[in-house]
């Protein structure tokens, strides 16, 4: 475990693969930590530099004080891969990973060569439901929302097996603060401008039975960068790394190929 001093924050991030290889950098969802891509990194080419991190008030990373903003978020994993000196990284971002991916390639160009979108959008819910959750985990813990959020990350199948429980003590496991920060953070997002000046390789990806980022506004969000493909992954909800592992692995593959990177 590793840790870089950013000074008002302290993230906890890992390196698996090549240290020479070329780096692909992996940013997670509200209620996870970097676990979340486990069951996906054994499928993944050699070669690669791969680089994961918990974002502020998750895992194992300091919780600074709610709220935060999304700059906040987004100087965090500009300031870790200036520590690691990283550049030109494919940059996979899940959730609020991928509203982080959209603003730092907004920022810092110099640091992305090819963008992974998966089940997130350039504005994510409304103000009135975000200031909804956080009141609800202000008076009950995460807990609150922890069984109609698994619903909304899992299909069906998966949620009627026991796996899905895994996921629900990770969630009611992060840090009440850091969770509320980034509920506020997400809550005053909207990169549909943004967004749409973007011009790099970019892959959207989208689980059909996605319950908080549905197919359709994953790809409002794709369709706003020329060029950007997407995809489709069937039989998997919000968290298709860990529900479709093989088939997320393979998109990834033929996206890093398809650009040069491996």
């Amino acid at each position: 475990m590793q840790i870089a001093d950013l000074g008002d924050v302290q993230l906890h991030y890992r390196i698996d693969g090549d240290p020479q290889g070329a780096p692909i950098v992996f940013a997670n969802s509200l209620g996870t930590d970097l676990r979340l891509w486990d069951a996906m990194l054994p499928y993944l080419p050699e070669g690669l530099r791969v680089i994961r991190y918990d974002k502020r008030g998750h895992g194992l990373s300091s919780a600074p004080q709610a709220p935060y903003s999304m700059g906040a978020l987004i100087r965090d994993a500009e300031g870790l891969l200036d520590h690691l000196k990283v550049r030109d990284c494919v940059f996979v971002g899940l959730s609020i990973g991928g509203m982080v991916a959209q603003g730092l390639a907004v920022k810092r160009l110099d640091l992305i060569r090819g963008l992974v979108l998966s089940n997130t959008a350039a504005k994510i819910a409304t103000p009135a439901i975000w200031a909804d959750r956080i009141e609800a985990v202000r008076i009950g813990g995460i807990e609150m929302l922890a069984d109609s959020t698994m619903e909304r990350w899992f299909s069906r199948a998966f949620h009627a097996s026991p796996q899905h429980l895994l996921w629900r003590n990770m969630m009611v496991r992060q840090p009440v603060e850091g969770y509320l920060g980034c509920c506020a953070a997400i809550s005053g997002t909207d990169f549909y401008t943004p967004t749409s000046g973007l011009r790099l390789p970019t892959l959207g990806i989208a689980g059909s039975e996605d319950g908080s980022t549905p197919p359709d506004l994953v790809k409002e969000t794709i369709d706003l960068i020329p060029g950007a493909r997407f995809e489709l992954i069937r039989k998997a909800g919000h968290l298709p790394c860990v529900e479709q592992p093989i088939e997320y692995a393979a998109l990834l593959k033929d996206f890093l190929t398809g650009i040069g990177h491996i």
